[in-house]
């Protein structure tokens, strides 16, 4: 039966009528049960997993320790290895601040890294006695760091919270300021202020920077376990990788500089 209200007849003319018959009551049940909304679409890209960050790891490590194991071996002088450290820092550089996933330049990073490195712990164990002592000590307390920080994080017993982001983020740009002004000072009296001398001013300030350099793994860890639960793509892993390998290094010669305050050099 036609209604004879206007305003639904003047509805039926401007859509052109009821658009086909009226639908059966099976039809109204299917239409009822299927759902309003489309599935997500699956990205387009593989995202990162865990197994992308350590097969990229041990790849990126793996490079760094056999560039510094040839370099010791090859006994690289050092006017190379400070060239090697500059090359290093200008590569890593561009890596942060363009926030590159290109293995390639990542690889090529740790290389340059790794030929310092080597040539770097070789001058300190000739300088304590050549037993290899002092670089063992500051490679297991690099692993112990690892491991200790990687704990600290799984059990959540430090959580990264944008207040620990901001005090930790201060707390290197100060130490980074200090070292500045301390090598300015020493190019007048040798020593500058004593922040890397065999003093105890001088152990604090090695402990602060190990510590420093642990915060940074700390967020290296929350970057990584982010990546993964958001999905990001596969190719950020080396972005994981890099600022790992960064803070490792870090925490490796600053390890290295403490241990050698209470090794002896006869």
């Amino acid at each position: 039966m036609e209604s004879k209200n206007p305003v639904f007849s003047r509805s039926r003319q401007q859509a052109g009528g009821w658009a086909g018959p009226t639908p059966s009551p099976d039809q109204l049940q299917n239409m009822y049960d299927s759902p309003s909304y489309a599935p997500p679409s699956r990205p387009a890209y593989r995202t990162m997993t865990l197994d992308d960050v350590v097969v990229r790891g041990f790849i990126t490590l793996g490079t760094l320790v056999a560039a510094a194991a040839a370099a010791w071996v090859l006994n690289v002088p050092p006017a190379v290895a400070i060239g090697a450290a500059i090359v290093a820092m200008i590569l890593g550089l561009i890596a942060s601040f363009t926030q590159s996933t290109n293995p390639v330049l990542i690889l090529a990073y740790a290389a340059f890294e790794g030929v310092f490195l080597g040539t770097i712990s070789r001058l300190f164990d000739s300088f304590f006695g050549g037993s290899g002592s002092i670089v063992l000590q500051a490679v297991l307390g690099t692993a112990f760091a690892f491991g200790a920080v990687l704990t600290v994080y799984t059990l959540r017993v430090i959580r990264v919270t944008p207040k620990l982001v901001k005090y930790g983020i201060a707390a290197a740009i100060a130490a980074v300021g200090l070292i500045l002004v301390n090598l300015l000072v020493g190019l007048f009296n040798g020593v500058g202020l004593g922040l890397r001398t065999d003093s105890p001013l001088g152990w604090i300030f090695s402990i602060a920077m190990i510590l420093i350099g642990c915060f940074f793994l700390l967020l290296d860890f929350d970057s990584i376990e982010q990546g993964v639960k958001q999905g990001a793509p596969e190719k950020f892993a080396w972005q994981c990788v890099f600022g790992l390998t960064l803070s490792l290094v870090w925490i490796y010669l600053e390890i290295l500089r403490f241990v050698s305050y209470f090794s002896s050099s006869d």
